[in-house]
């Protein structure tokens, strides 16, 4: 007898849940999909399509995602995306040009408004350079803004795409404001402050954190995904959370070994070297000598990624491909920056693989932390016949 009240609790408990799935299913207008129907004869198990993994083109997690928006408007807002992630690249490239030439004095310590002629005879090529660079950082801040407003629109209420776009749009005012700090206190130019070094890793830190962002939210629009789950590994979560935080220090370091380069050029490599030894060295060029460390371990960590993206199948992912590809070409740019003695396009060229692959970087490792969320009924509703054959 108390086998069977057992039993009978338990058979209660699923209908009960079986019957809110249901009413959960119905409100969002999905259940009744035929990818999405339950057998009764089969244990109540999902058709495979329902949650397979294998694409079909008739039922993709971007149909469900426009499901829950306007029609016709989920691309355009994943293309849009994709703009916002390029121009702001755009913008940090044309922000090491400015370094590069030194013309971040160029407006003089006044900011937004610029100190200098910037048409006629009289113009300064430095004035003009910084008044670009504001200008183009002005546009990248209504873009994303503009974005932001469309992106909260075609998505609904718990959709990652939706937070981390207001958080890039957070990102890139901080990015404004550190930018305005340097100007205004006078660390540019010349200047070989500690300051300058501060404020320089922490507008190149969080440069990285928005191009990431960006490019996350731009990969899940244009994929119809809307919430995820860490995977329960929490030793791979650690170590890549670790490479990615390796991988930011190096492109920080970089940051600093570039401006190391542009205020204490070299006549020839040897010279270049000796400067990082000689006694009395400044600060700055000390700190140049990390790079190529953190540089290796980065290194690592890529290749770990590609080891991992590409276990269990037959052959190396697309992703996996282009990782390969930027991170020889990176290596060979920065051999090169060094035997040149860091010319202002390599340096440029050496930022934009940098940033490249950074952002195929962040979106593999995201595959590889994070799993879509179970969204389909049916998926949810053979969870809940398998937990009560469990008792």
């Amino acid at each position: 007898m108390r086998w069977i009240k057992e039993r009978r609790t338990a058979f209660w408990e699923i209908v009960r849940k079986v019957l809110s799935v249901d009413k959960a299913a119905r409100a969002d207008g999905i259940f009744g999909s035929r990818h999405q129907r339950v057998s009764l004869r089969h244990g109540l198990q999902p058709a495979p399509a329902a949650c397979d993994d294998t694409r079909d083109p008739t039922f993709s997690p971007t149909t469900i995602l426009r499901s829950h928006s306007r029609p016709g408007e989920m691309p355009q807002v994943a293309r849009f995306a994709w703009t916002a992630l390029y121009w702001n690249v755009a913008v940090v490239l044309w922000g090491a040009y400015v370094r590069a030439t030194g013309s971040g004095a160029g407006c003089g310590n006044r900011w937004p408004l610029c100190d200098g002629d910037v048409v006629g005879a009289s113009a300064n090529g430095q004035t003009i350079v910084e008044l670009t660079h504001r200008i183009t950082s002005v546009i990248s801040l209504l873009v994303v803004t503009g974005f932001v407003v469309c992106c909260w629109r075609v998505t609904k209420k718990g959709d990652w795409a939706r937070y981390s776009a207001v958080l890039a749009a957070a990102l890139l005012a901080n990015e404004a404001l550190l930018g305005a700090a340097l100007v205004l206190l006078k660390h540019v130019g010349n200047d070989q402050s500690a300051g300058r070094i501060l404020f320089l890793c922490l507008h190149f830190g969080n440069t990285l954190l928005l191009l990431a962002t960006l490019s996350l939210t731009a990969n899940w629009l244009s994929n119809g995904s809307r919430s995820f789950t860490l995977i329960g590994k929490w030793r791979q979560v650690s170590s890549i959370g670790l490479g990615l935080f390796a991988t930011m220090v190096t492109g920080i370091t970089g940051t600093v070994t570039a401006l190391a380069d542009t205020l204490f050029p070299s006549t020839s490599l040897a010279s270049s070297l000796a400067q990082d030894f000689r006694s009395g060295t400044p600060a700055l060029l000390r700190v140049r000598l990390l790079h190529p460390a953190v540089s290796t371990v980065a290194a690592f960590y890529v290749l770990w990624v590609i080891l991992r993206s590409s276990t269990g199948r037959n052959r190396l992912s697309r992703s996996a491909i282009a990782l390969i590809i930027l991170l020889f070409v990176q290596v060979g740019i920065g051999m090169t920056n060094v035997l040149l003695l860091a010319p202002v396009w390599v340096q440029i060229a050496h930022l934009f693989v940098a940033d490249a692959l950074w952002i195929l970087l962040v979106l593999a490792s995201a595959d590889l932390v994070l799993e879509p969320a179970v969204t389909c009924p049916a998926c949810a509703l053979a969870s809940v016949v398998k937990e009560g054959q469990k008792r």
